[in-house]
């Protein structure tokens, strides 16, 4: 066991720990976690939503809204980074002086309780990976425990409670949350431009995964991408790379496309280890498929194993997720917000060859947009055609004077509609059969995914 700090062993020494925001899509795995731990759980949240019901499916009390009165009996409350200072359980909690840890810092807690922690780092990817990671380790028998950021379909969830010492944690940089974790294993994928407004450099965000990697034994590193090779030097950690070219040292050769991916076989230092069949598009998931082949072969996993695994692997939610598929159109909903995701999906999207692509992209956050327009726009002109909600402001005011409409003017078939039952009334009067309609970004836009299937469904 590693040795924890002072703030560690609270959750050692507590049975009944409070939730406050429980349904939140970092907090849930940890419930779902600690109740296989053995702890005892409530919660509170102000919205139903999916995974509240897998909570109170375990069996844990959720209240709806928050009051001062939920927290009677907790030793421990556990709080989101969303919650604000003046929630009523924190102030309840800070008068009868019960102890409170954000999200990030019980995570990092409690990967100090396992001896073998994966963290999978990046600008993109980082949910995909981990969830092949996570299903791989499943699939071979290793039992993990998991923190996802996206739903995993095999199991249902974006956690799990296992059995063994493995724990595969998806660990994003944002505000440097991934710094309170302390990982075994990395995984770098790659470092592109985001969250400049809490970094202000690109110097000072390659400086964070550096640190991120550097705590780990064994870091495996993109080596096609330089920044992630930049942020790798100097560390103590034992490097290994992954990608395309052959200087690599697991590298892809014989790379074919297959009908819903690419294959390809997995090289080692010039010896073939083995073929890998995707079963999810675009070429980004090469590289995906190399991390989770490299991570899981190195701890003892076959290469069939790990080729059974991922040939099974059809992403994870809201990660070219498929939603409804009728004569009219095949509706898939995404997750990428940043150009480069936007532009990896959407080309993703016409490989596999349908009539029209159709973007529905609501931009997220006014300063992520304001600062890459111009690549937004770029990204958003591999679509035939594109549907702009309003920019959705998320912890943000409108500082900076940007709309939605000052990318969709920039494109030669956009509009802006203003409202997502508006949305799915356009998309289902305007497509076409053959259509591929991908609702995308990093906001609530799947909700206009689910009402354009819902309105389809009724007719």
């Amino acid at each position: 066991m590693k040795e924890l700090l002072k703030e560690d062993k609270i959750i050692e020494n507590v049975k009944r720990i409070h939730m406050i925001g429980i349904g939140g899509s970092g907090m849930c795995p940890l419930a779902e976690i600690l109740h296989g731990k053995g702890y005892i759980l409530t919660g509170s949240d102000n919205n139903e939503s999916d995974p509240l019901k897998r909570i109170r499916a375990l069996g844990i009390k959720v209240f709806m809204g928050h009051s001062k009165e939920n927290i009677e009996g907790a030793e421990l409350i556990v709080y989101s980074a969303a919650i604000a200072k003046d929630n009523p359980e924190l102030v309840a909690a800070a008068e009868k002086g019960i102890p409170t840890m954000e999200r990030s810092h019980l995570l990092g807690a409690l990967t100090r309780h396992f001896d073998n922690v994966i963290g999978v780092a990046g600008t993109h990817g980082k949910t995909t990976v981990s969830s092949m990671i996570t299903q791989i380790l499943i699939l071979n028998n290793l039992d993990p425990t998991a923190v996802i950021g996206g739903r995993l379909p095999l199991i249902n969830s974006n956690g799990r409670s296992g059995k063994s010492e493995h724990m595969v944690c998806e660990s994003c940089e944002f505000v440097n949350t991934f710094l309170q974790m302390s990982p075994d294993v990395s995984v770098l994928l790659n470092i592109d431009d985001d969250h400049l407004d809490f970094f202000g450099t690109m110097d000072n965000l390659v400086a964070s995964f550096s640190k991120f990697i550097g705590m780990s034994h064994t870091a495996y590193i993109n080596g096609d991408d330089h920044l992630a090779r930049r942020a790798a030097e100097g560390i103590s950690a034992t490097i290994i790379t992954f990608g395309k070219e052959k200087g690599n040292d697991f590298y892809a050769e014989n790379i074919t496309k297959g009908a819903l991916g690419f294959e390809f076989d997995v090289m080692k230092k010039g010896e073939r280890l083995g073929r890998l069949h995707m079963r999810i598009p675009g070429e980004h998931n090469i590289y995906n498929g190399l991390a989770a082949f490299a991570v899981a072969y190195d701890l003892g996993v076959s290469a069939e194993g790990i080729d059974s695994a991922l040939s099974k692997f059809t992403g994870a939610g809201r990660r070219f997720e498929f939603l409804y598929e009728c004569e009219k159109l095949t509706l898939v909903d995404d997750y990428a917000h940043h150009p480069t995701e936007i532009e990896a999906t959407l080309k993703a999207a016409k490989s596999l060859e349908y009539k029209r692509v159709i973007a529905v992209f609501q931009p997220f956050t006014f300063s992520r947009t304001a600062l890459l327009k111009d690549d937004f726009i770029k990204a958003l002109s591999v679509a035939d055609k594109v549907v702009l909600t309003p920019i959705m402001g998320s912890r943000e005011q409108n500082t900076f004077g940007i709309y939605s409409e000052d990318i969709a003017k920039e494109l030669p078939d956009a509009t802006v509609i203003e409202t997502f039952p508006q949305v799915a009334d356009f998309i289902c009067e305007n497509a076409q059969n053959g259509d591929l309609v991908i609702t995308m970004g990093g906001g609530d836009i799947y909700k206009a995914a689910y009402m354009i299937r819902d309105k389809l469904t009724e007719n």
